[in-house]
């Protein structure tokens, strides 16, 4: 192999990658039982994290930056004037042994451009997984982002091979995939979502019966949309985040904040990329959708179409809502607890596990992790009954803001990847 080559793609091609942030590797269950190389546990693999939140851990490249599509969001668009390039199937599993070994890295994401077909394209990335699997016994993580439009079998081949599969749908909304990506089909998109969620839970039933069996895209799927290209507001973008949850049980949805790369008069103007901070908020209220028992109504509503960018969504919906605090933290359900703002969920849950044994205080719940700074606005606890505490939301929320502004305040466990 020329590796002075092979490293000229690498840069090109792991360059092209960043766009794509959806490489999360929680929830594989994948065990190394036949001393072959790399493993991964019940907790997911090892991450890092790049200044911006972003994955790094894997081996996160595209097979190619050709692609027969235009689409105007994408740094890899047909007529986007960049340099090209494109790897072999060999090519991509040595890279991902060499790494390995290397300690490098812990797994693999393969994405690609679309070069001829969606059923050429993704015959390549399927033969990347099955060489890794069955040719060097490699146990380690697998995720592949499969291509809009290739055919069923070439699916469920990746789903046997893959950890995760998944298939970014890419706009919000079908009338902006029309407008920006015209050479695309949506049905290409949410069929195969449909397909890979129907196949998962008949595998996941047959392997109660049968452990045994293979498994089938052990850690679900997931989907991309990008953010701020098209106009839709963040109430459309969760809506459709809480539809594509309910009906096709994806593991996650991920926000990627358009990045301007084309002068195109359609898109958003050159250098205003959407704010990170927006792309947290919106991460932030799926987590509360998903693991906060928190509807989306609650969350935001055409009334409030944009998440408020200075504080998040939690604090928010506390402070809209000042009739449901305090709450006594020795009395209340889970579900309240879990809905006070600086309380994540493995603070609610040691709430209520110890408050079994005695009566908490301040002391105890600040041993737990909670945030001193918000929680004690919005509880009662034992010891805590003369603690000035503010009682008007405009007064609270502008403390608050200014003590925490644009920060990833309330769950810390609301980065990009769980």
């Amino acid at each position: 192999m020329n590796w002075d080559r092979v490293r000229e793609k690498l840069e090109i091609l792991a360059d092209a990658a960043k766009y794509d942030v959806s490489c999360s590797s929680s929830g594989s269950k994948r065990s190394n039982k036949t001393k072959g190389i790399g493993n991964t546990t019940a907790s997911g693999i090892c991450h890092t994290y790049t200044e911006d939140g972003r994955c790094v851990s894997l081996l996160k490249i595209l097979l190619t930056n050709y692609c027969i599509y235009d689409c105007l969001y994408c740094v890899s668009r047909r007529s986007n004037d960049i340099k090209r390039a494109a790897f072999t199937v060999q090519e991509v599993v040595d890279l991902t042994i060499h790494f390995y070994r290397r300690n490098y890295i812990e797994g693999l994401f393969l994405s690609s451009g679309i070069f001829k077909n969606a059923d050429f394209t993704m015959e390549r990335l399927v033969r990347v997984a099955r060489k890794l699997r069955t040719e060097h016994n490699f146990n380690g993580y697998i995720h592949i982002k499969t291509i809009p439009g290739c055919t069923d079998d070439l699916m469920r081949d990746a789903a046997q091979y893959a950890d995760r599969v998944s298939v970014n749908i890419e706009m919000p909304t079908e009338s902006s995939l029309r407008k920006f990506a015209p050479e695309k089909n949506h049905n290409d998109i949410v069929r195969p979502m449909g397909f890979l969620s129907e196949q998962i839970s008949a595998v996941s039933n047959e392997r109660k019966l049968s452990p045994a069996l293979p498994a089938f895209a052990p850690a679900g799927q997931s989907t991309q949309m990008v953010v701020g290209a098209s106009p839709e507001n963040d109430f459309d973008i969760m809506r459709v985040a809480d539809s594509l949850y309910r009906k096709f049980s994806l593991k996650r949805v991920y926000y990627s904040g358009y990045v301007p790369i084309s002068r195109d008069n359609r898109l958003p103007q050159i250098g205003t990329p959407v704010p990170l901070i927006r792309e947290n908020r919106l991460y932030q209220a799926d987590w509360l959708m998903r693991f906060y028992h928190f509807s989306i109504d609650e969350i935001i509503d055409p009334s409030r179409p944009n998440l408020d960018l200075d504080i998040d969504p939690k604090l928010a919906w506390a402070l809209r809502n000042p009739h449901a605090f305090p709450i006594d933290v020795n009395t209340a359900a889970y579900e309240q607890i879990l809905r006070v703002p600086g309380v994540g969920v493995s603070s609610a849950l040691k709430i209520v596990k110890a408050r079994k044994f005695r009566r908490l205080g301040w002391d105890e719940l600040k041993r737990f992790g909670i945030s001193f700074n918000k929680a004690k606005h919005f509880i009662v606890c034992d010891r805590m009954d003369t603690f000035p505490r503010d009682v008007d939301p405009i007064v609270l929320r502008h403390t608050l803001a200014g003590q925490s502004k644009y920060a990833i305040n309330d769950v810390q466990q609301l980065p990009l990847f769980a």
